[in-house]
């Protein structure tokens, strides 16, 4: 979970391409004789350094992909979207930069992403955009479907700690209901929007209507993790089996990994000792002092 993205080098090829005459060409054609009898889903390529604010390597993978996909002809999918890619199927993820051309074949679960460099831009200047929390639960989304399928349009959601409504807004930007729980209010853009139901209350004594069963659970809240982990054990009673629960994992109080890595084991211990399965953990770009748990509620639980 500290590894954001990762990928084995099948090929590299140390360069400089902006100084090299007929890069593309050269470049392209090497891949299709290394990898062009490999039984690969798709070709995906991307920048070495994804945080560069230059736009030449971003190009140059662009043109790249086109006249490789040209050379593998109709042996690959068409695809439209890259998370259209089947998780646990090889992929070819290619990586390009100054310091030149790097490739390798692995399923983007192994990778830990779609994205050639793992990476997906997330606006945040979206007209519905409460918060920057509202790109991190996108991207927790997008991350999630490497494990498994997301809850369905119309699914029920359960927030804790939602003010000001990051994460809200996404969520009902997504098609999903959602009730928030908060004892400061929300947004005042977040007012009658269709699906919401908002909960002035403090989490720690907040209980559900009699009856009432969530799809998902979602927990941003800042402060004390084992406080915060403990209302998602405690509200998971109201979660559907199978449901899944979204969790960041705060970590401002650590000192260092050792402290880190404690924590994440005892969240993992009482997750287990109640009943909710570790889907995946991880570090997301927009994570800050903390990491993105995905848990499911067992059967019968």
């Amino acid at each position: 979970h500290y590894i954001r993205w990762k990928l084995p080098l099948d090929h590299t090829w140390p360069c400089n391409p902006e100084k090299m005459d007929g890069f593309i060409e050269k470049a392209a054609q090497t891949l299709a004789s290394k990898f062009g009898d490999r039984e690969l889903q798709g070709i995906f390529m991307g920048r070495l350094d994804p945080s560069s604010t230059r736009t030449y390597y971003k190009s140059l993978a662009t043109n790249l992909r086109g006249r490789t996909l040209h050379l593998f002809e109709d042996r690959l999918p068409d695809f439209k979207e890259v998370e259209a890619q089947i998780p646990s199927k090889d992929s070819l993820f290619v990586l390009l930069g100054k310091e030149g051309l790097f490739c390798g074949l692995c399923s983007p679960l192994e990778a830990n992403g779609f994205y050639a460099g793992g990476t997906k831009f997330i606006s945040q200047k979206a007209a519905h955009t409460i918060s920057r929390a509202g790109a991190k639960i996108a991207e927790a989304l997008h991350y999630l479907k490497l494990h498994r399928s997301l809850p369905e349009t119309g699914a029920h959601w359960l927030e804790l700690g939602a003010c000001p409504g990051g994460m809200t807004s996404e969520l009902l930007e997504r098609g999903y209901k959602v009730t928030a729980v908060d004892r400061a209010s929300l947004d005042s853009r977040l007012s009658k929007r269709p699906g919401l139901y908002f909960k002035k209350a403090d989490v720690a004594r907040y209980k559900p209507e009699r009856g009432a069963q969530f799809d998902a659970l979602l927990c941003d809240m800042n402060g004390d993790s084992a406080f915060s982990f403990e209302q998602v054990i405690r509200l998971s009673r109201s979660l559907q089996p199978q449901g899944l629960i979204v969790f960041t994992l705060k970590t401002s109080g650590a000192a260092g990994y050792e402290d880190t890595n404690k924590l994440f084991l005892s969240t993992l211990q009482n997750a287990n000792r109640y009943g909710l399965k570790l889907i995946a953990a991880t570090h997301l770009t927009y994570n800050r002092h903390e990491f993105t748990l995905f848990f499911d509620k067992k059967s019968g639980q």
